[in-house]
């Protein structure tokens, strides 16, 4: 199970979104997925159409992470019913642990090494999924520490814009250091480039110099700004199951995000053995 928090410095870049696209394209893929919304805006869960029956959210989780479920508290994900519906086949899985504001009782910059560990404890009894997405909030105080601590790799959402190339390179400091104090086996996926206008000057020179300062660590292909994007998250529905030329151009490069992030086993690969 490879876990993979989803994070960034500056709020606004389109993290969330970027994290709603992965689990699209792993839903699609078929592979077991949950997706952990610990950001206290709970974004992530509305886009993914949860509908709670009493499971805890998050939060509650982690304040009582020594012996909390997660399994039994996951909420499948609206998307479910819209991708079985195309694919007789077999059910794909899709399961949100849920955000809320109480998750940010955690989230303070004086965090302890006790604490950090609490998704990493209520992670370790998990089983039954291949992938696991976590959404962070878009600071470096605990809650994304906490998540941090409990992944394999850390994926840093960035626009082509001064303030945000600016505030990548500080969060590629911070996640080294933390590394290095924290999580040694902790390594970087690479950062997203999200949002990108082809025709503007100023993304296009950003760009330059994201590639002249992240060099390899940049993940391809750049994700240009979708116009309905906003239409489908309103719409609460995943970017494969929605028409349209642009969506279906917007699935495929998450289709390739996903591949260039992690090295996943699909179950049609399983099954060609």
């Amino acid at each position: 199970m490879q876990v993979v928090s989803i994070s960034s410095l500056k709020g606004g870049v389109g993290k969330t979104s970027v994290t709603l696209g992965l689990a699209s394209a792993a839903l699609a893929a078929g592979v077991p997925t949950l997706v952990v919304d610990l950001d206290p805006h709970a974004d992530a869960t509305t886009g993914l159409g949860v509908r709670p029956s009493g499971q805890l959210d998050i939060g509650r989780l982690l304040r009582n992470a020594r012996r909390g479920d997660l399994r039994a508290h996951a909420v499948t994900s609206g998307w479910v019913a819209t991708a079985a519906a195309r694919n007789r086949r077999a059910t794909p899985r899709l399961d949100v642990a849920m955000g809320s504001a109480y998750a940010g009782i955690y989230d303070r910059p004086d965090l302890g090494r006790r604490d950090q560990r609490r998704l990493a404890a209520l992670l370790s009894r998990l089983e039954g999924y291949g992938l696991v997405l976590v959404d962070c909030p878009p600071s470096l105080n605990g809650l994304t520490r906490m998540a941090w601590t409990a992944s394999s790799k850390v994926v840093l959402v960035a626009e082509p814009s001064l303030f945000s190339v600016a505030g990548t390179e500080r969060t590629m400091r911070a996640l080294e250091l933390f590394r290095r104090e924290f999580a040694p086996d902790l390594r970087a996926a690479g950062i997203v480039t999200n949002r990108v206008r082809p025709a503007s000057v100023e993304h296009a020179f950003r760009l330059g110099e994201m590639r002249q300062m992240f060099g390899d660590a940049l993940l391809g292909p750049v994700l240009p700004e979708q116009a309905d994007w906003q239409q489908i998250q309103g719409a609460a529905h995943p970017v494969h199951h929605w028409p349209g030329d642009g969506a279906a151009r917007t699935a495929a490069q998450f289709d390739e995000l996903l591949t260039n992030m992690v090295d996943l086993e699909r179950p049609r690969d399983r099954g060609r053995r």
